[in-house]
């Protein structure tokens, strides 16, 4: 249960590390402007965060507990309790993962808590660390820069998605192969699951920037807009890519049908080759003791030679009209959705160490 806490003192002062004791002497305060994070929320931390900030047991819940809840804002008044979500980057999967961030926004101090690490929330703890520039501006502002790089860093992601979509479109013409078909399900799951956080996300943001909440100050507000906007762009773009993977899909499949109509044509190819073949045997293997070829020294030979003939005429009437194609291709290559780190707010590329 990582815990990071920051108190801005009214005289300016930055104070980090604060220990359990001094956060709650800094939250009965009701000066200046206290943060505490949360990562791995844990029972304990649901116990320390009642009995230290008296929140309601229904949003502490949300907290600690390991399932998914919908993106959502509760007003209990002296805070607000605001539950948003972006893109889970410590787990590498070959779906898009989800991660949540939940904050409690109150006049002098806000709590955030996730079960994973967020690059986002790294960023504003780094800036903050600088020189205290997101704390300065005041508890809404800093709960504006948690959410706004928290969307930011779902951009990677979509634009991957548009690689990928773009990919497999080619793919579904170039050769539709049974990975294709799993690329493009787990596509649409992906972006499915973007919808479900992102839609429910605009009505958040759209509530916090047109002014129903006095713990957002009318300067902030414009800040949220900005958000809100950045939330609709991001949905726009995941429809698209929806429905660009419902097409490939039914590219996919219109494909997949003309290759077994192509089966079928070679089927019936291979029958037709075989056709003056039976006809040939089936002359020949009549036991009538008249019949010329039998006595002729060069007969067996000369029947297998009109049989080559035949069959390579017939071949190659089909080639010449395309109905026979040499080779086949395979997919060209895997189709990941790993973005690359270095394109995400707050990610620290690791040093490596030289030995002297």
């Amino acid at each position: 249960m990582p815990v990071k806490a920051y108190y801005l003192a009214p005289d300016g002062q930055l104070n980090r590390s604060l220990s359990k004791e001094e956060i709650k002497a800094a939250f009965e305060s009701k000066e200046g402007l206290l943060w505490v994070d949360i990562a791995e929320t844990t029972e304990d931390d649901g116990r320390f965060l009642e009995e230290t900030f008296r929140f309601h047991h229904l949003a502490l819940e949300d907290c600690v507990s390991p399932l998914v809840h919908s993106p959502k804002i509760d007003d209990f008044g002296d805070y607000l309790f605001i539950v948003i979500h972006g893109i889970n980057y410590a787990v590498a999967s070959e779906i898009v993962e989800t991660a949540e961030l939940a904050i409690f926004l109150g006049q002098h101090f806000v709590v955030s808590n996730h079960n994973f690490p967020l690059f986002s929330v790294d960023a504003v703890r780094q800036r903050v660390e600088d020189d205290g520039r997101p704390m300065r501006r005041g508890a809404d502002f800093l709960v504006h820069a948690l959410s706004d790089l928290l969307i930011d860093n779902v951009l990677p992601t979509v634009d991957k998605t548009t690689e990928i979509v773009g990919e497999i479109e080619e793919e579904t013409i170039r050769n539709p192969q049974p990975e294709v078909l799993e690329a493009i399900l787990k596509l649409k799951r992906s972006t499915l699951r973007i919808h479900r956080v992102m839609a429910p996300q605009r009505e958040v943001f759209n509530r916090l920037s047109r002014g129903e909440f006095p713990l957002i100050r009318s300067e902030t507000q414009i800040f949220y807009r900005d958000i809100y906007d950045h939330v609709v762009r991001i949905e726009d773009l995941n429809q698209t890519i929806g429905d660009r993977a419902d097409n490939a899909l039914a590219t996919y499949l219109s494909s997949v049908a003309n290759r077994q109509n192509e089966t079928m044509r070679t089927l019936a190819i291979v029958a037709t080759v075989f056709m003056p073949l039976t006809l040939l045997a089936g002359i020949y293997g009549m036991n009538f003791e008249n019949m010329p070829e039998l006595n002729w020294e060069w007969g067996y030979f000369g029947v297998l030679g009109l049989m080559i003939t035949t069959v390579a005429i017939t071949v190659w009437h089909f080639w010449s009209r395309g109905w026979i194609g040499w080779g086949r291709r395979q997919m060209r290559r895997v189709i990941s959705l790993a973005v690359n780190p270095e394109r995400l707010i707050g990610y620290v590329k690791p040093v490596t160490r030289r030995n002297h």
